[in-house]
């Protein structure tokens, strides 16, 4: 007993949630030391970790499934989730709706289900590690309160501690990045820093009231967004005087505090393009705009019509096929969400341009049945008018772009992710495009 209140000497910790973020958690907590209750609602996933499989594609993390470990237990049932754990982190969505305002489905379905089987008393810990904007976490916590006749800081402690991995990124997963936690309570607070410092290189720390946490982690991703629209605005307006906005990006990284952001056809995954929104919602709250982040969203969701149009300007014959090399949202990962690749190639086909995709990370389950999918990049460079980088996946770029020159109809590339080497494309024959290059068709 510490202060009249029980910290679990060797906590069970309980993840609710098994996707990109939430496995990698537990696997983390595991190989720590801890014995893992892992929840999830989907069969499949849970299915799949049983037999040893991960469902996740990322390049980064070897995702070895501890089967048959006595510490690691999957389940589908809130009720042994509960019965079995001590502290519970909630990895679950929390996208947007059809208007963009906040969907918080998720979140209050895996509270309800927790707080729902607790047991009176028993002082364990809900973290939630989703995104949100400040107030959720104490929001949802009070309406189970009410819905089930229980007390958080007597029957349990409620916690915010925002994740932060990035898939597919060296150096950045659940044992790598720095986190911090808020909460309400010190103790409980300071009590879980400890915990997930024993997981991480990178240290954990207390911050303080929940809300500081929530609006950090909201704050870290909105930022991402508002920086990135800068660079896709310049992309737009220096070539128009005859500037690469690359040449530019790398003078300007010549200044000690300069943090550089690259130009692409798009944002993507379940951040970035979704937490400003929670931002937005946070200021219309209190009677405010949010110019600044509505602009921002509004830079980036063009972005992917912007490249649409400038393809369709890279030959005075026309582009009626293309080639787009990568479809997630990302390098070195097969994850499709909120891809902007999607919302190109539906821009092209709209268009009347046939669109083949080779993308060598992301399963055929994840492509639209409507889109010519092929395993095989050469074969599906046959005959195409251009090929297009949309994900810069090593195996992309590593291509042997002088077999594609040979197959395609004509050597023209776009590259939408400022990549691939200009000098050396246009050695052996082909013209470059491409996302912040000035269009030579134009200049000349």
């Amino acid at each position: 007993m510490k202060g009249g209140r029980h910290i679990f000497e060797k906590p069970i910790i309980g993840v609710v949630g098994l996707g990109y973020v939430g496995l990698p958690t537990a696997l983390a907590f595991h190989k720590s030391g801890f014995d893992v209750v892992g929840l999830d609602i989907n069969p499949n996933i849970i299915e799949d970790l049983s037999r040893g499989v991960s469902h996740l594609e990322d390049a980064s993390n070897d995702f070895t499934i501890p089967n048959g470990s006595s510490r690691w237990s999957l389940t589908s049932e809130y009720k042994e989730l509960a019965e079995k754990s001590d502290i519970f982190l909630v990895s679950v969505p929390t996208p947007t709706n059809s208007d963009k305002t906040p969907d918080l489905t998720f979140v209050r379905s895996a509270f309800d289900s927790i707080i729902g089987n607790l047991p009176r008393g028993a002082e364990k810990i809900l973290v939630l590690e989703s995104t949100v904007y400040p107030g959720v976490t104490e929001k949802v916590t009070m309406e189970a309160e009410i819905k089930y006749g229980v007390r958080e800081s007597t029957d349990f402690f409620v916690a915010y501690s925002p994740e932060r991995v990035s898939p597919g990124e060296v150096g950045k997963s659940a044992e790598d990045v720095a986190r911090i936690v808020g909460s309400n309570d010190e103790e409980i607070g300071k009590y879980l820093a400890g915990i997930y410092g024993r997981i991480t290189g990178g240290g954990c720390k207390y911050v303080g009231a929940i809300k500081v946490a929530e609006a950090a982690k909201m704050v870290e991703n909105t930022q991402r967004d508002i920086d990135l629209a800068f660079v896709n605005e310049l992309a737009k307006v220096l070539p128009k005087i005859g500037v690469n906005v690359n040449e530019v990006l790398q003078a300007a990284s010549t200044k000690w505090n300069f943090h550089r952001h690259d130009p692409g056809i798009g944002v993507g995954g379940h951040c970035i393009p979704v937490d400003p929104y929670y931002y937005i919602e946070l200021c219309n709250s209190v009677g405010e705009e949010g110019l600044l982040s509505k602009t921002a969203r509004e830079i980036n969701e063009g972005m992917p019509y912007f490249a649409a149009s400038e393809i369709r300007k890279m030959s005075s014959e026309g582009i009626g096929s293309v080639l787009v090399l990568g479809y997630s949202y990302k390098p070195e990962v097969g994850d499709v969400r909120e891809t902007p690749v999607r919302f190109l190639i539906e821009q092209l086909v709209s268009e009347g341009v046939e669109v083949r995709l080779w993308d060598p990370l992301v399963s055929i389950d994840f492509v639209p049945d409507w889109v010519e999918n092929y395993e095989d990049a050469y074969e599906a460079s046959m005959g195409v008018d251009a090929i297009i980088l949309a994900t810069a996946h090593s195996k992309c770029i590593e291509l042997d772009w002088e077999r594609l020159g040979k197959g395609v109809g004509r050597r023209i590339v776009y590259d939408g992710r400022g990549k691939l080497s200009r000098f050396e494309l246009n050695e052996i024959g082909w013209e470059y495009f491409g996302i912040g290059v000035r269009n030579e068709m134009e200049t000349e």
